[in-house]
């Protein structure tokens, strides 16, 4: 079975306002501190970049997805450094044969973002 993916929206942004071009978005931003802590620590689950995720008045946005196991889709993520949280929210989601987590075991960070879950195709 494949391994659990975490989807990084590369094009979210908190701020309204027009950034220069050389300024990286938020969502690159995570992805580098998600590939930062993961050679520290390896894990279990692919994280791969998207494009958009089409939440843009709720950035930053990432979705962990798996075969026979529910999405989940976190948006409105917090800019204090949601990267660790993320990864233990993974290990969690990992861990589960069934992907259910209960919310009261999500990591604090998570807990006040905007989730959405989205439950397996045929189940």
């Amino acid at each position: 079975m494949p391994n659990p993916t975490l989807f990084v929206c590369k094009s979210c942004h908190h701020s309204s306002e027009d950034r220069p071009k050389d300024q990286p978005t938020d969502g690159d931003r995570l992805l580098k501190q998600l590939n930062t802590l993961t050679t520290e620590q390896p894990n279990k689950f692919e994280i791969q970049p998207v494009g958009c995720l089409w939440t843009c008045d709720k950035p930053c946005a990432v979705a962990f997805s798996a075969p026979h196991k529910p999405t989940y889709l976190f948006t409105n993520l917090p800019t204090d450094e949601p990267a660790a949280a993320l990864l233990q929210f993974g290990k969690l989601y990992l861990d589960r044969t069934t992907g259910d987590i209960p919310w009261k075991q999500f990591p604090e960070v998570l807990q006040s973002a905007s989730i959405a879950k989205i439950p397996t195709v045929g189940g």
